[in-house]
């Protein structure tokens, strides 16, 4: 677990590529106000925090796999990871934030266009600075 890194992962680098490239402004790796938790890309502007989750360590239905060493610890471990991430959106949505979430194998062009969007509805928003 110590060689996995937190953040600057490939999906993460795909997405904030193709979100550059649509010309996008971000901040990476921010610390969530009210939480012990971190977003991987954030709007703070548009209060639009998004998730890159990787296949494994999320629990993907369709990439994700269960170890068969300590296959009960790993279990727990990213069922927990799982709890927490529904608990930090909950959390973030409470406090008017949009929260998106992409598994590290989703496509980072479609990834990058539905940020764009949740970024124009907020945009949309009375008092709300968006794009």
């Amino acid at each position: 677990m110590r060689v996995t890194r937190r953040r600057d992962t490939p999906g993460e680098l795909a997405l904030r590529s193709a979100l550059r490239a649509l010309g996008l402004r971000y901040r990476v790796d921010v610390a969530l106000t009210g939480t012990r938790r971190r977003a991987d890309v954030v709007f703070l502007g548009a209060r639009v925090a998004v998730f890159v989750d990787g296949c494994f360590w999320h629990g993907c239905p369709a990439h994700g796999t269960w170890p068969k060493a300590n296959a009960a610890w790993w279990r727990e471990k990213i069922e927990g990871n799982r709890r927490r991430d529904r608990d930090t959106d909950r959390r973030l949505k409470r406090a008017g934030w949009t929260v998106l979430r992409f598994w590290e194998h989703e496509g980072t062009a479609a990834a990058a266009r539905a940020v764009e969007s949740a970024l124009r509805l907020r945009a949309d928003r009375p008092g709300r600075r968006a794009l």
